[in-house]
């Protein structure tokens, strides 16, 4: 037996509870992982309140992330004592994800956890820390140079929009953050930027063009916020997109990019090829400051999952949430 938050539906409603489950429920998979942390995201608060579909099958485990230490495996690429990290592909919705203290898995879903991290610390990372990781590296690819100016993170509050923040400002870029909570700035300044904005400047509709201020941008908001940060994109700029905690709409217009040769470049991490996740959890060991990510992360209880997901999408977390499950 192990413990584990399931979630299941059926006449009786929908409900999410920290439940004792034995070993043969576990799923189909060829490594089964002893988790010792995982994470609450966006994703996992609208799964375990059911605020959104984001559950495909029932009875269901939470969690798109964990990290772990491999107990057993049929996978040739692993182990028994291997240290392991998990993001995405879909696990916490169509496979039963981290939050418990045993996970059953497709071992090409997993990646090793870099030494520079505990299973803690790569969980206070997390999908939101590898998701801001891979807007960078688009930024990069597109040739994006701290000298051709400023680069906009928004929804910077969030664990994507605060690790992005301290990433971008590590490898020497001004920041322009934009948040809901301007009165927080000095947390923003921490992290490293140098400029914080109210998001009311972005959530209205705009211009199709706007003056040219921004280099290159980090968005996870999408809708208006998305639309104006595009519209006010310096000549050649980079947009990453990749999330939609505004909307997903777009009511933009096509002249940012045919007048300016605006790149919008979307980012998608559940997916993503595994060359592209080692690039991106190497890159975070050797460019993330640990002691900036102490600063934005909120270690909690298995048993306290469920009431701080609701937290979570009532816009009450700030930054990274650590759900610890070993001891």
């Amino acid at each position: 037996m192990f413990k584990g938050i399931l979630i299941d539906k059926d006449e009786h409603g929908y409900r999410a509870a920290l439940k004792d489950i034995d070993d043969s429920a576990l799923p189909e998979g060829n490594v089964t992982v002893r988790v010792a942390a995982s994470t609450l995201n966006y994703k996992d608060g609208l799964a375990i309140t059911g605020k959104s579909p984001v559950v495909r099958k029932f009875p269901m485990v939470p969690g798109i992330d964990l990290a772990g230490t491999v107990e057993a495996s049929s996978h040739p690429d692993w182990r028994v004592g291997d240290a392991v990290v998990l993001n995405g592909w879909g696990v916490g919705e169509t496979h039963w994800g981290g939050l418990a203290e045993k996970a059953r898995l497709n071992g090409d879903w997993l990646v090793p956890l870099p030494l520079a991290f505990t299973p803690a610390q790569a969980m206070a990372i997390g999908t939101a820390g590898y998701t801001a990781m891979l807007c960078v590296l688009a930024l990069e690819r597109h040739g994006v140079k701290p000298s051709d100016g400023e680069i906009v993170v928004t929804g910077a509050a969030g664990g994507v929009g605060s690790v992005a923040v301290a990433l971008l400002a590590k490898l020497g870029y001004t920041v322009a953050a934009v948040t809901g909570r301007p009165q927080e700035a000095d947390y923003f300044k921490q992290l490293g930027a140098t400029t914080v904005l109210d998001r009311a400047e972005f959530a209205n509709p705009g211009k199709p063009l706007a003056k040219e201020r921004w280099a290159g941008a980090v968005d996870t908001v999408g809708s208006h916020t998305l639309a104006n940060v595009c519209a006010s994109t310096k000549y050649g700029g980079v947009v990453t997109a990749c999330g939609l905690a505004g909307g997903f709409d777009l009511p933009a217009t096509v002249m940012p990019f045919i007048l300016r040769g605006v790149t919008l470049a979307g980012v998608d991490s559940v997916m993503a090829p595994k060359a592209l996740r080692l690039q991106a959890w190497q890159r975070l060991a050797t460019d993330l400051d640990l002691a900036k990510l102490g600063l934005i992360t909120r270690t909690i209880s298995l048993a306290e999952a469920i009431p701080v997901a609701q937290q979570l999408l009532d816009g009450q977390v700030r930054g990274r949430v650590v759900v610890q499950i070993a001891a």
